[in-house]
């Protein structure tokens, strides 16, 4: 939802500050007999090996404080443990904690990660081997079979550059190097590894980074990365950093500190890659830096709380890296087949009459929409589990749902995190009272409601560590589902969680007066919506954002740059003396600055006795669990289908996600593929932006653009906010042309989207991936993300600057690959290791097919996904030069939750012949009318013969190479062999 204005965030502030001190300040701090912290590392001495122990499946080592404890930013922790255990050939655990086990962790139930093989001889066997020195104790992992080159992971003090360093990224203090040993103390823990010197580093999200996909290690001009670890409600940021606008990029929404470094050898022109996984909670900064002259560049972690618990994957590919951290976190929820389907929203239809008229537009335009989403104008007093009485009564949502229905289309509301309280004795509102009965809620230190506030006014917020949680979540969304919405998903937003203002500050306060002043909505007097793309001038050209007007090109005059938008276990710090949980003496590159900024605050208290400033970035992943499992229930058999905005490692278990709240630029669009591709590393693949933009005015040719690229991606939504310009894709004739040829394409690719889906689930392959992950030895691929492949065989070239006709791009194989043009079929003559000019007239997206893919098509692509399914069969396979094509092909309901009924068709090319063949217990009712194969012949073939029978239906394009045959009616369910000669 749209990140509030400063406006709003200052009235609110002011008057959380005005009623919340005393609330607030109940959290722990320093006392008088306590040593105030140093602020500084250089005299903290490290630890030292006490002993060490040799273990079923690795060892452990007990190690101790190794000289006098330097209080740098909290308590220096005399005892250590450190478990390394080698889980499987390809992941090393190794987990540093605080012996007496006081400090945070994250609940087994909370992530059930996979406890590996449970084999001995993995210690001799694994890919990869833990070393270390006893005093001080420092480690290093490597490739076993790489015993001599540079360590994936090094915390040798004699691998990192001589301390202190002053500050490498200018105007930031806190970047300065003071020293690199080990710290562990209960607010402040750190830990430093060398890296190749320009390291290719890629992860450590969510993030928009001005560098792009590729991590600022701080060479080339570049400055190096700060990178935070804090969920915050903030509308897509680039590179915000409190004192750096222009270098450190900040989290945003959601957190995941996992990362791939790809490492190219010179010597031997050949790349292999490996993940570094902390598992943790806590917030952190995540330092990437090269300081000045050094060899090495560097990765440091600084947490405010938990533990040091590692995990290394050896990959050696970067798909084979994703896939082990998903074997570790979870792979990723089964999409049902229509959410493949093209989805619209925005903030600001008033009515259901408007919503929809949405919808009827829409099939008049032709453009098939398979998903009509509200967003909160669908409340009653934008109060979750609500339909408005007047603008959204129940009746008429039951009949609207059930036309979307009949037509075999969906609905999605949203749900936002937080739940209004009763503001007098006259109030009704189940769910806050239902919930309060079922005490769900969070709470203050002295254990009444923890009272936020957030669009319907003072609110609290469901404890998922409470035990009736997950049962009253289920109630209210029966409940809801029944008087009014029947939802096919939901849409979990604001769920960082989002509080405008900081601490408890409807504790005690006029509950009556706390709605957010209309004035602050976007659209009202004081908040209107100005802003278009680079390029469009409103104040000369108006406000339609029209390509054209009187047959004038719109764009370029008076032209501006972007602009920028700002079970019971250890309590952690709950329980531990002397910790200050609201301001940990460690400041986070925070960019909201305070911790407790537009969020719950941190000492916030859950009903395990947990703070919230050692579960904080968990929130999300625990609504999206619940709210999955909650779907189950309501849907039995059915695959939920979720989006939300903040994620967590294991998130893709239960929700896809949606890119948040960006903007109506070009700027932002080309970000939205960086995005897409760190979340096929995080094992949550099923992401998209909002196409067109949220925040600000798109304009048409924007639009045509951004509904093509994100045809691509695998979330497919136009969402834009309220009172901007309205940009459903019929409202501009180029617009509504270039959307149904893209969904076109898309709907025909479904058996591809839907097998790549498959893939991730069974095995957790990202069916979005970087050019390198395909071609990891071509180091000119290692920083693109201007293009990306879908699968292994469709390469797409989007443009993503204004007022072109022509887009370059990078054709992968470094000419050893043919790539076929995806409309005409032809051969593209490709520049090798550099750029090609394509052709990209407004209205059109490069879409590439590989050399040696095989693709089950929908012949027919219909309105909705159902109709599309119902339609035949195609099938196009592109042959290699020696006739090489393969490709496989998974089919189930498109709904069940697996295990379900499936088959997979196996189809392979030769020279002169392809074969399909079906595997699995599925009934494929659709038949197969033609194919088309690319490369079949230098010359036309005399005869074509399918299972053994001369077939007249084709013909033969000598300039393609392309042999196509038509008005077949082929039974998959059985073997198919086609000949030509």
């Amino acid at each position: 939802m749209w990140a509030i204005l400063i406006a709003v965030v200052l009235f609110v502030r002011v008057i959380a500050l005005a009623r919340e001190a005393s609330k607030f300040e109940q959290g722990r701090s320093f006392s008088a007999n306590d040593t105030a912290p140093s602020l500084n590392v250089s005299s903290c001495p490290g630890y030292i090996v006490a002993s060490q122990q040799e273990t079923r499946h690795g060892l452990v080592i007990e190690l101790t404080l190794a000289g006098p404890a330097c209080q740098a930013f909290g308590r220096d922790i005399d005892n250590l443990t450190v478990e390394v255990s080698y889980e499987t050939t390809t992941r090393l655990h190794v987990n540093i904690y605080d012996t007496d086990k006081r400090q945070f962790t994250i609940p087994a139930d909370v992530v059930e990660l996979s406890t590996g093989d449970n084999d001995p001889t993995l210690k001799t066997r694994s890919d990869l081997e833990f070393h270390y020195n006893p005093h001080p104790f420092e480690f290093w992992i490597t490739r076993r079979s790489e015993p001599d080159t540079q360590p994936l992971f090094d915390t040798r003090l004699q691998s990192l550059p001589p301390t202190p360093i002053p500050a490498i990224i200018p105007d930031d203090n806190r970047t300065a190097l003071d020293g690199f040993p080990l710290v562990f103390e209960d607010q402040y823990l750190q830990l430093t590894s060398a890296l190749p010197l320009d390291a290719n580093i890629y992860g450590l999200g969510e993030v928009l980074a001005s560098s792009g996909f590729r991590r600022d290690v701080g060479t080339n001009g570049g400055i190096g990365t700060v990178q935070t670890m804090w969920a915050r409600d903030s509308p897509d940021p680039i590179d915000e950093n409190m004192h750096v606008l222009s270098s450190s990029p900040k989290i945003f929404y959601g957190s995941h500190p996992i990362y791939l470094e790809h490492r190219y050898d010179e010597r031997t022109k050949r790349s292999k890659s490996h993940g570094v996984f902390h598992f943790g909670a806590a917030g952190s900064d995540i330092l990437l830096l090269t300081p000045p002259s050094s060899p090495v560049s560097l990765i440091q972690y600084r947490l405010v709380g938990g533990t040091l618990d590692f995990y290394f994957f050896s990959g050696p590919s970067p798909q084979k890296v994703i896939e082990q951290y998903g074997e570790l976190v979870g792979r990723p929820t089964w999409q049902p087949a229509w959410g493949f389907g093209f989805h619209l929203c925005r903030w600001g239809y008033r009515d259901v009459n408007e919503t929809r008229e949405q919808v009827v537009r829409m099939r008049e335009a032709n453009i098939p929409l398979e998903v009509m989403w509200n967003d909160i104008d669908l409340y009653h007093a934008l109060r979750d589990f609500t339909t408005d009485p007047t603008s959204f009564p129940a009746d008429q949502m039951k009949e609207f749902i059930g036309e979307l229905t009949a037509n075999h289309q969906h609905y999605i509301p949203i749900l936002d995190a937080a739940v209004a309280i009763l503001v007098n004795s006259s109030d009704v509102y189940e769910p806050y009272s239902r919930g309060s009965e079922l005490d769900v809620w969070m709470k203050n230190p002295d254990g009444s409601q923890y009272c936020g506030q957030v669009w319907p006014g003072y609110t609290v917020f469901p404890d998922w560590f409470a035990n009736n949680t997950n049962a009253f979540w289920t109630e209210a969304l029966h409940n809801w589902s029944n008087a009014a919405v029947n939802f096919s998903g939901l849409w979990l937003d604001m769920n960082e969680p989002s509080s405008f203002c900081i601490g408890s500050c409807g504790t005690g306060a006029n509950l009556t007066a706390a709605t957010i002043p209309t004035m602050f909505f976007p659209g009202t007097p004081g908040n209107l919506v100005t802003d278009y793309p680079e390029g469009y001038n409103a104040t000369i050209w108006g406000p339609s954002g029209n390509i054209t007007i009187n047959g004038t090109l719109t764009f370029g005059n008076h032209s501006t740059t972007p602009s920028r938008v700002l079970s019971k276990r250890a309590l952690g710090a709950a329980a531990e003396p002397g910790v200050d949980i609201n301001s940990p003496p460690y400041a986070l590159h925070n960019a909201d600055g305070f911790l407790s900024t537009h969020t719950v605050s941190t000492n916030a208290t859950h009903a395990n006795g947990v703070v919230e400033l050692d579960a904080h970035n968990m929130w999300g992943l625990m609504e999206e669990k619940a709210t999955h499992l909650g779907l189950l229930e309501l849907h039995p058999g059915k695959r939920p289908f979720l989006i939300s905005r903040s994620t967590f490692p294991s998130s893709g278990r239960w929700t896809g996600h949606w890119l948040g709240d960006n903007i109506s630029k070009w700027r932002y669009m080309y970000l939205s593929i960086q995005g897409v591709l760190q979340f096929q590393l995080f094992q949550i693949p099923f992401v998209g932006a909002d196409t067109c933009g949220f925040q600000g005015n798109t304009d048409e040719e924007l639009c045509n653009r951004w509904m093509q690229l994100s045809a691509f991606t695998p979330f497919y939504r136009n969402h834009n906010v309220r009172s901007a310009l309205s940009q459903e894709p019929y409202r501009w004739d180029s617009v509504a042309n270039a959307s149904r040829t893209a969904i076109s394409v898309r709907y025909s690719l479904l058996p591809y989207w839907y097998t790549l889906f498959a893939n991730a689930s069974l095995h957790g392959s990202p069916p979005i991936r970087a050019l390198f992950f395909e071609f990891p030895d071509e180091p000119e691929l290692f920083t693109v993300d201007r293009q990306f492949l879908v699968g292994r065989d469709l390469l797409v070239t989007p443009v993503l600057t204004p007022n072109v006709s022509t887009v370059d791009g990078i054709f992968p194989g470094q000419g050893r690959v043919v790539w076929r043009d995806w409309y005409m079929h032809q051969v593209v003559d490709a520049a090798i290791s550099t750029k090609t000019t394509l052709d990209a007239p407004v209205g059109h997206i490069n879409v590439h097919i590989r050399d040696g893919s095989a693709f089950l098509l929908h012949d027919e692509p219909a309105y909705t996904i159902e109709e599309t399914r119902q339609g035949p069969f195609a099938l196009l396979v592109a042959q290699a030069a020696d006739g090489y094509a393969f490709g496989t092909v998974y089919l189930d309901d498109g709904e069940s939750v697996p295990p379900t009924a499936n088959t997979t068709l196996t189809i392979s090319a030769r020279k002169g012949a392809i074969t399909v063949r079906a595997l699995g217990d599925f009934a494929v009712v659709p038949r197969l009318s033609k194919v088309t194969v690319l490369g079949a012949a230098k010359m036309s073939p005399r005869g074509v013969a399918i299972n053994r029978q001369l077939v007249k239906g084709w013909h033969f394009d000598r300039d393609t190479e392309r042999l196509v045959v038509s008005g077949l009616s082929l039974d998959l369910n059985t073997p198919i062999d086609i000949v030509w000669k």
